[in-house]
């Protein structure tokens, strides 16, 4: 928003000292596009220009614009395209001739960000990331002989995209039939030893680095009847990314074991690893999970981002309120704090980000967790290891012999854990864990049935917060949506009559979903004094919820409803994961 501001000032189409009054009448929060034009101090004729004109020179990325409330990127890209005299053409809404793109060489195209789309009679329509890129038009019109390029503008990163997925097709056909050679050469006998091809290794390198570049959490390889498919979740779906001949899953298979120092010969029993791999210069944890099936092994590969062990709380997405509410509860001198939610809602990122805000030199902090997920700094970690008797229990009990400040219990799953973090919490230490509940408030009544007193949940907990993580949406295909009239009668006694929503139509960026990314929805319930002595009375959990709502508490559903009414996520994301 920063450089739009700048530039806008630069480009005398801002007014730097009106600008000031704004924000000192307003609040800085109250700054946007939108609210400029609202007040007049940025006229639409004079911020197309500026902004089409920076466009054009490459000092802007339509990139820089998305999501900034009063610019609608796709209208722009129209009057640009039509100020060259060219059409812009919204690639998700075509359909692309895949053949004419195949009698291309795929390096011209990736070289001169180009993309072939169809052909018309004698004309044929290409899309350009920059149509004034004479070399590049030059080139790519010499494919075509006897006929007439149309150019176009179309985004740049659905040309990127398109382009992207099929060079790495190419790569995995051609490694394909690479494998298969070696495996014809080495005989099926030595099948195990087609592991060490060069093949297999680019093809593991691709797989790695194709699902870092898709933001992908957990890589899936499965044998099935006929095939062998590889599947990525990506923002906590399952989507098949390729699917090659049966022959190759043997070698990949073993090769992974290899690296997970597994046992390539076991294949009866499931088996358990992890490794280390640099992908383009970041290096990622890997941990491998094995699992016989009816037709070969599943391997599962979870993908540990060690760049995420040292997120900010700010930068998790978490909404002011709940992130000051947070960040006054982890540096309480002493207590509980717990973060709670269901598998895959990332409690544990925010817990890290918990740990980077707390951690002191002077301060003796320790982890236990099972598995030791990312290995922080001037932290000691300790990993679970049931079969020698470290349980959460047995962990916690050594931990409080070592002196520590502050202790970082990876998920409570007992009352044994619980009681032993709760007594932590009253003699002075700070505490923060995980706990599988629906909400904050929930939270309690999970305590009470895992059979620990009120009296010392009361005394013990300091905050409680429960989370989710909602998929956003994709900003290449954003368009206002039309709820239906159900939907409507759902949510308006929360929202404003004039609100308006949004949707992602579906594009190749997204692959077809409609969302890139994830976000963070939260609600934070700080016990104060009257939560606390209500809560070692046996106050109900509705009774609870009154006086918390009357001190301030913002729910994680209209939470997200704030998040749907700035254009960030959909309502039936909303409804989907919060709605109670």
């Amino acid at each position: 928003m920063q450089k739009i501001i700048d530039l806008l000032i630069k480009e005398d189409a801002l007014d730097e000292k009106k600008l000031e009054l704004f924000i000192e009448k307003y609040g800085e929060h109250r700054l946007t596009i939108a609210n400029l034009l609202k007040v007049r101090l940025l006229h639409q004729e004079k911020l197309d220009e500026v902004l089409i004109g920076a466009l054009k020179i490459q000092k802007i990325e339509i990139n820089d614009l998305e999501g900034l409330q009063g610019i609608d990127t796709t209208l722009l890209l129209k009057k640009q395209a039509k100020e060259m005299g060219i059409e812009f053409i919204d690639i998700p809404s075509i359909e692309i001739d895949y053949k004419l793109i195949k009698r291309l060489p795929l390096k011209q195209l990736k070289r001169y960000k180009a993309l072939p789309l169809f052909v018309e009679d004698d004309r044929v329509t290409v899309a350009f990331e920059n149509p004034n890129d004479f070399a590049a038009k030059g080139a790519i019109e010499r494919f075509f002989h006897g006929k007439i390029m149309i150019v176009a503008l179309a985004r740049k990163e659905i040309i990127h995209q398109i382009l992207s997925h099929l060079d790495v097709n190419e790569k995995v056909e051609e490694f394909s039939v690479d494998i298969k050679e070696d495996l014809e050469q080495g005989g099926a006998e030595n099948s195990n030893k087609t592991d060490e091809s060069p093949a297999v290794l680019k093809l593991i390198e691709l797989i790695l680095a194709t699902a870092i570049e898709k933001g992908t959490s957990d890589i899936h390889i499965e044998a099935t009847e006929e095939n062998c498919v590889v599947r990525y979740r990506i923002d906590g779906m399952l989507q098949e990314n390729f699917k090659m001949e049966k022959e190759i899953f043997s070698p990949l298979a073993s090769r992974m074991k290899l690296l997970s120092n597994l046992d390539i010969a076991e294949k009866r029993k499931p088996q358990d690893g992890r490794f280390t791999q640099l992908i383009k210069g970041r290096p990622f944890d890997f941990r491998v999970s094995t699992l016989p099936t009816m037709f070969g092994e599943s391997i599962v590969m979870r993908i540990l981002d060690k760049t995420k062990a040292m997120i900010r709380l700010e930068d998790a997405g978490m909404n002011p309120i709940s992130y000051e509410k947070f960040i006054k509860g982890i540096h309480s001198p002493y207590g509980i704090v717990l973060v709670t939610g269901p598998t895959g809602s990332g409690k544990t990122t925010t817990l890290y980000g918990a740990l980077n805000e707390i951690v002191d030199p002077k301060d003796k902090v320790i982890t236990v967790e099972d598995p030791v997920e990312y290995q922080m700094d001037s932290i000691q970690q300790v990993q679970i290891n049931s079969n020698a008797g470290l349980t959460f229990p047995a962990a916690l009990r050594s931990i409080l012999r070592q002196d520590p400040d502050k202790i970082m219990i990876g998920e409570i799953r007992d009352q044994e854990t619980l009681r032993i973090a709760i007594q932590a919490a009253l003699t002075g230490h700070m505490v923060i864990s995980t706990l599988h509940t629906n909400s904050s408030i929930a939270a309690i009544g999970r305590m009470l049935d895992m059979g620990i007193e009120n009296y010392l949940i009361s005394g013990a907990v300091v905050a409680i917060q429960a989370q989710r993580l909602v998929r956003k949406i994709c900003q290449s295909c954003k368009e206002e949506a039309k709820l239906s009239t159900t939907l409507w009668d759902d949510i308006k006694k929360y929202v404003p009559e004039s609100s308006k929503f949004y949707v992602g139509k579906g594009c190749p960026v997204c692959n077809g979903s409609g969302y890139t990314g994830r976000e963070m929805i939260s609600e934070v319930l700080p016990i104060s004094d009257k939560l606390s002595t209500m809560i070692a009375n046996g106050a109900t959990k509705d009774e609870l919820e009154k006086v918390a709502i009357e001190e301030g508490f913002v729910s994680m559903f209209k939470d997200g409803l704030k998040k749907a009414l700035d254009g960030k996520t959909t309502i039936e994301e909303i409804i989907r994961v919060a709605r109670s």
